[in-house]
Protein backbone atom coordinates (compact mmCIF):
# COMPACT_ATOMS: atom_id res chain seq x y z
CA UNK A 1 0.00 0.00 0.00
CA UNK A 2 1.21 3.72 -0.97
CA UNK A 3 2.16 6.07 1.41
CA UNK A 4 1.04 8.88 -0.64
CA UNK A 5 -1.88 9.53 -2.76
CA UNK A 6 -1.33 12.20 -5.35
CA UNK A 7 -4.56 14.35 -6.34
CA UNK A 8 -5.37 16.77 -8.99
CA UNK A 9 -7.69 19.87 -8.40
CA UNK A 10 -9.65 20.34 -11.62
CA UNK A 11 -11.23 23.71 -12.15
CA UNK A 12 -13.64 23.41 -15.08
CA UNK A 13 -17.11 22.35 -15.72
CA UNK A 14 -18.74 20.31 -18.37
CA UNK A 15 -21.65 20.93 -20.20
CA UNK A 16 -21.17 22.05 -23.60
CA UNK A 17 -21.81 20.16 -26.59
CA UNK A 18 -18.17 19.32 -26.01
CA UNK A 19 -18.23 18.44 -22.49
CA UNK A 20 -16.90 14.56 -22.95
CA UNK A 21 -14.38 15.22 -25.07
CA UNK A 22 -13.24 18.43 -22.74
CA UNK A 23 -13.46 16.36 -19.61
CA UNK A 24 -11.38 13.30 -20.96
CA UNK A 25 -8.64 15.61 -22.01
CA UNK A 26 -8.46 17.13 -18.19
CA UNK A 27 -8.55 13.92 -17.18
CA UNK A 28 -5.57 12.76 -19.48
CA UNK A 29 -3.32 16.04 -18.20
CA UNK A 30 -4.19 15.11 -14.62
CA UNK A 31 -2.83 11.21 -15.19
CA UNK A 32 0.39 12.86 -17.28
CA UNK A 33 1.15 14.62 -14.14
CA UNK A 34 0.99 11.65 -11.89
CA UNK A 35 -2.48 12.16 -10.34
CA UNK A 36 -4.62 8.93 -9.53
CA UNK A 37 -7.64 10.58 -8.26
CA UNK A 38 -8.98 13.95 -9.52
CA UNK A 39 -11.52 15.99 -8.06
CA UNK A 40 -13.90 18.21 -9.76
CA UNK A 41 -16.22 21.55 -8.54
CA UNK A 42 -19.17 21.87 -7.53
CA UNK A 43 -22.36 20.11 -9.78
CA UNK A 44 -18.94 20.43 -12.25
CA UNK A 45 -21.68 18.67 -15.51
CA UNK A 46 -24.22 21.42 -15.14
CA UNK A 47 -24.17 25.05 -15.52
CA UNK A 48 -24.57 27.33 -12.37
CA UNK A 49 -28.81 27.10 -12.32
CA UNK A 50 -29.48 28.48 -8.68
CA UNK A 51 -28.14 31.92 -10.12
CA UNK A 52 -32.09 32.34 -10.48
CA UNK A 53 -34.96 30.71 -8.80
CA UNK A 54 -36.29 28.71 -11.63
CA UNK A 55 -35.38 24.62 -11.74
CA UNK A 56 -35.54 23.03 -14.79
CA UNK A 57 -36.18 19.05 -15.51
CA UNK A 58 -32.68 19.05 -17.64
CA UNK A 59 -31.14 20.34 -14.42
CA UNK A 60 -31.17 16.89 -12.89
CA UNK A 61 -31.14 13.57 -13.86
CA UNK A 62 -32.02 9.72 -12.38
CA UNK A 63 -29.48 7.82 -10.52
CA UNK A 64 -26.73 6.47 -13.13
CA UNK A 65 -28.08 9.49 -15.19
CA UNK A 66 -25.81 10.44 -18.56
CA UNK A 67 -23.91 13.02 -16.28
CA UNK A 68 -22.85 10.00 -14.33
CA UNK A 69 -22.18 8.06 -17.16
CA UNK A 70 -19.66 10.75 -18.78
CA UNK A 71 -18.14 10.70 -15.41
CA UNK A 72 -17.60 6.84 -15.21
CA UNK A 73 -16.60 6.41 -18.62
CA UNK A 74 -13.82 8.95 -18.46
CA UNK A 75 -12.63 7.83 -15.32
CA UNK A 76 -12.37 4.60 -16.84
CA UNK A 77 -10.68 5.11 -20.06
CA UNK A 78 -8.04 7.42 -18.80
CA UNK A 79 -7.60 4.85 -15.54
CA UNK A 80 -7.71 7.82 -12.77
CA UNK A 81 -10.32 7.85 -9.89
CA UNK A 82 -12.83 10.76 -9.68
CA UNK A 83 -15.23 12.93 -7.73
CA UNK A 84 -17.79 14.26 -9.85
CA UNK A 85 -21.25 15.27 -9.21
CA UNK A 86 -24.55 15.91 -9.99
CA UNK A 87 -28.18 16.85 -9.13
CA UNK A 88 -29.59 13.33 -8.31
CA UNK A 89 -33.18 12.96 -9.07
CA UNK A 90 -35.20 10.22 -6.73
CA UNK A 91 -37.14 8.58 -9.35
CA UNK A 92 -39.79 7.15 -7.14
CA UNK A 93 -40.40 11.01 -4.43
CA UNK A 94 -39.10 13.33 -7.31
CA UNK A 95 -36.87 14.83 -4.63
CA UNK A 96 -33.36 16.35 -6.35
CA UNK A 97 -30.12 16.60 -4.43
CA UNK A 98 -27.27 17.98 -5.19
CA UNK A 99 -24.72 14.82 -5.34
CA UNK A 100 -21.11 13.93 -4.83
CA UNK A 101 -20.00 11.15 -7.07
CA UNK A 102 -16.87 9.25 -6.33
CA UNK A 103 -15.34 6.85 -9.05
CA UNK A 104 -12.43 4.11 -8.95
CA UNK A 105 -10.26 4.29 -11.75
CA UNK A 106 -12.31 1.34 -13.42
CA UNK A 107 -15.40 3.81 -13.68
CA UNK A 108 -17.46 2.63 -10.73
CA UNK A 109 -19.35 4.53 -8.06
CA UNK A 110 -18.31 3.20 -5.22
CA UNK A 111 -19.84 6.53 -3.26
CA UNK A 112 -22.14 9.39 -3.02
CA UNK A 113 -22.69 12.03 -0.71
CA UNK A 114 -25.23 14.86 -0.82
CA UNK A 115 -25.54 18.45 0.20
CA UNK A 116 -26.55 19.00 3.64
CA UNK A 117 -26.12 22.70 4.18
CA UNK A 118 -27.86 24.28 1.28
CA UNK A 119 -28.15 28.38 0.69
CA UNK A 120 -31.24 30.45 -0.51
CA UNK A 121 -29.74 33.61 -1.43
CA UNK A 122 -29.23 35.84 -4.28
CA UNK A 123 -27.21 33.88 -7.11
CA UNK A 124 -27.31 30.97 -5.01
CA UNK A 125 -30.89 30.25 -5.06
CA UNK A 126 -30.29 26.62 -4.24
CA UNK A 127 -33.29 25.22 -2.02
CA UNK A 128 -35.43 26.16 -5.25
CA UNK A 129 -33.00 23.77 -7.12
CA UNK A 130 -32.49 20.61 -4.81
CA UNK A 131 -33.02 19.51 -1.19
CA UNK A 132 -30.69 19.08 1.59
CA UNK A 133 -29.17 16.05 1.97
CA UNK A 134 -30.45 13.61 4.99
CA UNK A 135 -27.20 11.74 5.25
CA UNK A 136 -23.99 13.23 7.45
CA UNK A 137 -20.74 12.17 5.62
CA UNK A 138 -18.86 8.88 5.77
CA UNK A 139 -15.00 7.96 5.33
CA UNK A 140 -14.49 6.77 1.41
CA UNK A 141 -11.65 3.59 1.28
CA UNK A 142 -10.66 2.76 -1.85
CA UNK A 143 -7.31 4.85 -2.24
CA UNK A 144 -3.85 5.02 -0.56
CA UNK A 145 -5.63 7.24 2.02
CA UNK A 146 -8.75 7.70 3.50
CA UNK A 147 -11.26 10.22 2.21
CA UNK A 148 -14.63 12.20 2.91
CA UNK A 149 -16.44 14.69 0.87
CA UNK A 150 -18.48 17.98 2.12
CA UNK A 151 -20.09 20.31 -0.84
CA UNK A 152 -19.20 23.47 -0.61
CA UNK A 153 -21.38 25.52 2.53
CA UNK A 154 -21.60 22.04 4.14
CA UNK A 155 -17.69 23.24 5.28
CA UNK A 156 -19.29 26.64 6.70
CA UNK A 157 -20.74 24.29 9.29
CA UNK A 158 -17.79 21.86 11.15
CA UNK A 159 -20.00 19.33 12.33
CA UNK A 160 -19.15 17.34 9.59
CA UNK A 161 -15.75 17.98 8.81
CA UNK A 162 -14.96 16.49 12.64
CA UNK A 163 -16.94 13.90 11.71
CA UNK A 164 -15.03 12.70 9.25
CA UNK A 165 -11.78 13.48 11.09
CA UNK A 166 -12.99 11.47 13.67
CA UNK A 167 -13.78 8.45 11.04
CA UNK A 168 -10.53 8.65 10.46
CA UNK A 169 -10.83 10.87 6.76
CA UNK A 170 -7.20 11.73 5.84
CA UNK A 171 -8.27 13.65 3.36
CA UNK A 172 -11.23 16.02 3.09
CA UNK A 173 -11.95 16.92 -0.68
CA UNK A 174 -14.69 20.19 -0.99
CA UNK A 175 -15.78 20.96 -4.56
CA UNK A 176 -17.61 24.34 -4.82
CA UNK A 177 -18.89 26.98 -6.27
CA UNK A 178 -18.14 30.05 -4.22
CA UNK A 179 -17.87 34.28 -4.50
CA UNK A 180 -14.36 35.45 -5.20
CA UNK A 181 -15.19 37.90 -3.08
CA UNK A 182 -15.19 35.53 0.25
CA UNK A 183 -12.15 33.42 -0.11
CA UNK A 184 -10.02 35.74 1.83
CA UNK A 185 -12.62 36.55 4.06
CA UNK A 186 -14.23 33.91 4.89
CA UNK A 187 -13.34 30.51 3.12
CA UNK A 188 -9.47 30.28 3.51
CA UNK A 189 -10.07 30.20 7.57
CA UNK A 190 -12.30 27.51 8.32
CA UNK A 191 -10.64 25.08 5.80
CA UNK A 192 -7.23 26.02 7.94
CA UNK A 193 -9.02 25.53 10.91
CA UNK A 194 -10.82 22.35 9.70
CA UNK A 195 -7.56 20.89 8.82
CA UNK A 196 -5.84 21.78 12.07
CA UNK A 197 -8.67 20.08 14.12
CA UNK A 198 -8.99 17.42 12.09
CA UNK A 199 -5.63 16.76 11.48
CA UNK A 200 -5.98 15.96 7.67
CA UNK A 201 -5.51 17.58 4.74
CA UNK A 202 -8.56 19.99 3.20
CA UNK A 203 -8.30 20.38 -0.46
CA UNK A 204 -10.89 22.43 -2.63
CA UNK A 205 -11.86 22.99 -6.23
CA UNK A 206 -13.93 26.27 -7.30
CA UNK A 207 -16.13 26.82 -10.28
CA UNK A 208 -13.57 28.71 -12.62
CA UNK A 209 -15.56 31.73 -13.26
CA UNK A 210 -18.47 34.17 -13.31
CA UNK A 211 -21.67 32.53 -14.72
CA UNK A 212 -25.10 34.05 -15.28
CA UNK A 213 -23.56 37.77 -13.83
CA UNK A 214 -23.00 35.76 -10.28
CA UNK A 215 -19.25 36.60 -8.90
CA UNK A 216 -18.37 32.91 -8.63
CA UNK A 217 -14.65 32.09 -8.83
CA UNK A 218 -11.48 31.35 -6.45
CA UNK A 219 -8.18 29.73 -6.36
CA UNK A 220 -7.95 25.84 -5.89
CA UNK A 221 -6.44 25.17 -2.41
CA UNK A 222 -4.98 22.35 -0.75
CA UNK A 223 -4.45 22.73 3.50
CA UNK A 224 -2.14 20.33 4.89
CA UNK A 225 -2.94 18.76 8.44
CA UNK A 226 -0.88 21.37 10.38
CA UNK A 227 -2.60 24.75 8.64
CA UNK A 228 -0.13 24.92 6.09
CA UNK A 229 -1.51 26.02 2.48
CA UNK A 230 0.57 23.67 0.48
CA UNK A 231 -1.36 24.61 -2.61
CA UNK A 232 -3.14 27.74 -4.20
CA UNK A 233 -3.71 28.35 -7.80
CA UNK A 234 -6.08 29.41 -10.46
CA UNK A 235 -4.09 26.83 -12.91
CA UNK A 236 -6.90 24.51 -14.07
CA UNK A 237 -5.05 21.64 -13.38
CA UNK A 238 -3.11 21.44 -10.29
CA UNK A 239 -1.11 18.09 -8.98
CA UNK A 240 -0.55 17.86 -5.56
CA UNK A 241 0.84 14.34 -3.49
CA UNK A 242 -0.64 13.70 -0.01
CA UNK A 243 1.58 11.96 2.77
CA UNK A 244 0.52 9.77 5.05
CA UNK A 245 3.33 11.09 7.42
CA UNK A 246 2.03 14.40 7.58
CA UNK A 247 -1.05 12.64 8.57
CA UNK A 248 0.66 10.20 11.32
CA UNK A 249 2.61 13.19 12.58
CA UNK A 250 -0.77 15.84 13.26
CA UNK A 251 -2.86 12.38 14.79
CA UNK A 252 -0.47 12.68 17.88
CA UNK A 253 0.31 16.64 17.86
CA UNK A 254 -1.91 19.22 19.51
CA UNK A 255 -5.08 19.48 18.80
CA UNK A 256 -5.59 16.33 16.78
CA UNK A 257 -4.54 14.06 19.58
CA UNK A 258 -7.74 15.57 21.92
CA UNK A 259 -10.13 13.21 22.65
CA UNK A 260 -13.21 12.95 21.10
CA UNK A 261 -16.27 12.37 23.19
CA UNK A 262 -19.09 11.39 20.45
CA UNK A 263 -21.40 9.87 23.45
CA UNK A 264 -21.47 13.57 25.29
CA UNK A 265 -21.68 15.10 22.16
CA UNK A 266 -24.19 12.57 20.47
CA UNK A 267 -26.31 13.44 24.26
CA UNK A 268 -26.39 17.38 23.40
CA UNK A 269 -27.83 17.02 20.05
CA UNK A 270 -30.36 15.01 20.50
CA UNK A 271 -31.53 17.50 22.87
CA UNK A 272 -31.40 20.15 20.39
CA UNK A 273 -34.19 20.72 17.58
CA UNK A 274 -33.02 20.79 14.14
CA UNK A 275 -33.96 24.08 12.21
CA UNK A 276 -33.54 24.67 9.04
CA UNK A 277 -31.85 27.51 7.28
CA UNK A 278 -32.94 31.48 8.19
CA UNK A 279 -35.00 30.29 10.66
Amino acid sequence: MSDTLTVALISDVFFENDAPSRLLARLQEAKSKGAALACLPEIPCNPWAPATRTPSDDDAEPPQGPRHTMMSKAAKEVGIGLIGGAIVKDPDTGVRRNTALVFTDSGECIAQYSKIHVPQEPGFWESSHYEPGIEAPKRIDGFPIPIGIQICSDNNRPQGAHLLAAQGVGAMFVPRSTCEGLYEKTWKHVWRANAIVGGMYVLSVNRPSPEQGIDIGGPSIVVAPDGEVILETRDPVAVVTLNKAALDHASTDYPAYLAVPSDIYAKAWSEIAPRGANA
